[in-house]
């Protein structure tokens, strides 16, 4: 049996947030019969009869229980698990039967830029060892995430995805590690997604060892630029980044490890980089409905949100050069599912996580902006088309200061706007950082149809007849309060924190 140690450290997480999730795909039963408008209303107390002074005694004691960045409608649900010296022990592992375990790297696709001595590649992942952890002791950790199921109860297809992802958390990251890659051109990434496959080529040579400077972090991370030499191969050499404009795809195989190996993307200094999130704009994920999300994150497969796969198809094949650059503040233990659904699914691209040494709350609040300006600062002559959703208050925020941050950089911001078809989300959103941005460079959508007919390239990124209504103020707050006034505290807390933790009372009910 495991420690109640590893338990209770997890367990108030589990209890508090919840992560992004999965569940099934619409079907034309579900779907609504009129798309709202953007600034609608909510609708979460229409089967409530008490009165708003009981409501309000109610939520005020609630919201006590729930973490700030839960106000700030940040989904942390994955976030603080034990890691290294701490699963060992909780699993009453010796240092030599961990010594005895074989040594894997979670290998991230990435990116390289090109200067004036050539490509330089970014290499980013983990190593860690997976211990050989019983059936047993897999089920009862991955209970604690399935609140009210127990994991024996579901068909065995998922029982084995809720223990794999569970496995995948409960690893021991292996620090002052030594990593070296092998490197040759790559004929696809594979997968039904790479059709079109952000107009990336293969090139002709390349093929190289190349061997990281120092070692691993205390968390087993690494994450740094080398330079590549270019030779040449049967088809010739890399094609430099001043003479072509389309990226090319290399595979980069972790030695020693048979399971670490990614498709990295040599991407030129000028053209369009799409940069996707992916829960709740690529995959039904829905944040806002905590008891059916953590059953739906652990053990339900992937399904895409809608039509978002041919939309992005579209974009593959209609924008020349394209490069495709999926960012997700998910954790970096839990990504391989991710990783999997997008290669198979939508065109193939690079890749960011949250690594470890990004774990604690108020690192996490700050990480999409961290890996914005990373390749943002990579690629200074590149236009970006920024996509995500409503959900996420580091997306409403960081969107809109790239805009100011990189002078000329953005060309295009999609968010899709959740509340709009979705009535589970109840959390409010704040769109004041899009006051003063261009409306034609921004748009808040309801249905991927929405994203069809725009000129992106030559930077036509509003459809006028998605009606916006944007307040530039905090919206979809209940009871009307989003109409009137973002900021009212007269009942003595914020009406944001009214608003979310009336959402999630009435979503546990």
């Amino acid at each position: 049996m495991i420690s109640s140690t590893i338990l209770l450290t997890i367990l108030p997480v589990v209890l508090a947030v919840p992560h992004p999730m999965i569940t099934p795909a619409p079907t034309l039963r579900d779907a609504p019969t009129k798309v709202r408008g953007y600034h609608q209303q909510r609708d979460i107390i229409d089967d409530v009869t008490s009165d708003l002074k009981g409501l309000t005694s109610y939520v005020e004691s609630v919201l006590g229980s729930y973490p700030s960045y839960v106000a700030d409608g940040v989904a942390n649900f994955f976030q603080d698990f034990p890691t290294g010296s701490s699963v060992q022990s909780s699993l009453g592992l010796s240092d030599d039967q961990i010594d005895a375990l074989p040594t894997s790297v979670l290998n991230i696709p990435s990116y390289a830029n090109w200067t004036e001595q050539g490509w330089n590649l970014r290499y980013r992942g983990n190593v860690y060892k997976q211990p050989n952890t019983s059936t047993e002791d897999l089920n009862e950790l991955a209970n604690v995430f399935l609140i009210g199921t127990d994991i024996t109860s579901l068909p065995a297809a998922e029982q084995d995805q809720a223990r794999n992802l569970t496995a995948e958390i409960f690893v021991i990251q292996q620090g002052g590690e030594n990593v070296t890659f092998h490197i040759e051109p790559a004929a696809s990434q594979g997968g039904d997604g790479e059709s079109g496959g952000g107009n990336s080529v293969t090139p002709g040579g390349g093929a190289q060892n190349v061997t990281l400077m120092g070692q691993t972090t205390v968390e087993g991370d690494f994450d740094q630029f080398i330079p590549l030499a270019n030779v040449s191969g049967p088809g010739g050499y890399l094609l430099a980044g001043n003479a072509t404009l389309s990226p090319q795809r290399l595979n980069v195989y972790t030695n020693g490890s048979l399971i670490g190996n990614a498709t990295s993307y040599l991407v030129p200094p000028t053209g369009l980089t799409i940069i996707s999130d992916i829960d709740d704009i690529l995959r039904i994920t829905k944040i806002y409905e905590p008891a059916q999300g953590l059953l739906n994150s652990f053990a339900k497969a992937f399904v895409p949100w809608m039509d978002m796969p041919t939309i992005y198809a579209n974009w593959s094949s209609s924008l020349p050069d394209t490069h495709f650059h999926y960012l997700t503040t998910t954790p970096e233990q839990v990504t391989r599912n991710y990783m999997d659904f997008i290669y198979k699914t939508y065109p193939g691209g690079s890749f960011d996580t949250r690594p470890l040494n990004f774990s604690d709350v108020s690192a996490t609040l700050s990480i999409r902006k961290f890996l914005l300006d990373k390749i943002f600062e990579t690629y200074p002559q590149r236009k970006f088309i920024l996509v995500a959703d409503t959900s996420n208050s580091d997306v409403m925020k960081d969107y809109p200061a790239m805009v100011t941050d990189y002078p000329n950089q953005v060309q295009c911001i999609f968010l899709r706007n959740t509340s709009s078809t979705d009535s589970g989300d109840k959390f409010p959103y704040d769109t004041s950082g899009f006051e003063g941005i261009n409306q034609n460079m921004y748009m808040f959508f309801n249905v991927p149809d929405d994203l069809n007919d725009l000129d992106i390239s030559n930077g036509q990124c509003y459809n006028a007849s998605v009606i916006q209504n944007v307040t530039f103020s905090e919206q979809g707050l209940p009871f009307g309060l989003s109409e009137s006034a973002a900021s009212r505290t007269g009942m003595g807390w914020s009406v944001t924190a009214f608003a979310v933790a009336a959402s999630l009372s009435f979503a546990l009910l």
